[in-house]
């Protein structure tokens, strides 16, 4: 038989702690951070009237980006303050989500449920203190009794918004990148597991051998398809955190 043994799913998505309470997950977390924060700090040492080049255009590029792509998409030109804030999510996540396809680290570090929510918390707390910035109370009330509405379905319709509003989008928004990037992780370890039993295979089983070229292709197209997976979901990520901000900026659109 084929000496394909698939490792507890508790092995596959939990590192063992590099000291304690602090293992590989936190540490991506920790260089993502670390990597946002220096292509900036480089980008901003160079000369503002030369031409950008390197890290700086790099930096000029995803600003840019985030500023035509997102905000003014979204939110509208009296957002784009909020470029800064949109600009570090976006890199983090993506920052978070590339590991999964480099050696050694082999896990996006957002696979585990912890960096979306906190993440997602942070939206919450910060589209909701933007409706009561600009609303006051009645981005409150506007949640509960939205005045858009005949008076009999207020009641109804108001529940159904507070739940979205307060308590299902910032779940959905932890869970959506949370499990696109668990699935990919899963994807990946499946066929590498694969192809390596395959090209071990026994002298009896001679014939398997040839075959995990197959599942070998399979891994080299997904390691490149979720490249392109991480950046939609830092990019979906980001443009639902700029929808969020629109909206309760101005409750009324």
């Amino acid at each position: 038989m084929l000496g394909l043994e698939f490792p507890p799913i508790n092995e596959v998505i939990r590192w063992q702690d590099v000291f304690p309470s602090f293992n590989k997950v936190a540490l991506i977390g920790c260089l993502a951070a670390l990597i946002g924060m220096t292509i900036f700090v480089l980008a901003g040492r160079k000369d503002p009237m030369v031409a950008p080049t390197g890290v700086r255009n790099l930096a000029e590029t995803g600003v840019e980006f985030i500023e035509d792509q997102i905000v003014l998409q979204t939110i509208g030109r009296e957002g784009l303050g909020w470029t800064p804030f949109l600009l570090t999510l976006f890199i983090f996540v993506y920052l978070c989500n590339l590991p999964g396809i480099i050696p050694i680290l082999q896990m996006p570090a957002t696979a585990r449920m912890a960096i979306p929510l906190f993440l997602a918390v942070i939206v919450w707390f910060t589209y909701n203190a933007v409706g009561l910035r600009h609303n006051g109370v009645s981005y409150l009330t506007g949640i509960v009794w939205p005045k858009t509405v005949p008076v009999g379905m207020r009641p109804l319709v108001g529940l159904i918004e507070f739940m979205s509003n307060i308590l299902l989008r910032p779940f959905s928004l932890a869970v959506r990148l949370f499990a696109n990037m668990l699935a990919g992780h899963m994807l990946l370890v499946t066929f590498a597991l694969l192809a390596d039993a395959m090209f071990r295979a026994q002298t009896k089983e001679l014939i398997l051998r040839p075959m995990g070229i197959l599942p070998f292709f399979m891994l080299i197209f997904l390691t490149v398809f979720e490249v392109l997976v991480g950046l939609l979901q830092a990019y979906i990520f980001t443009i639902l955190t700029a929808v969020y901000i629109g909206l309760a900026w101005h409750p009324e659109h």
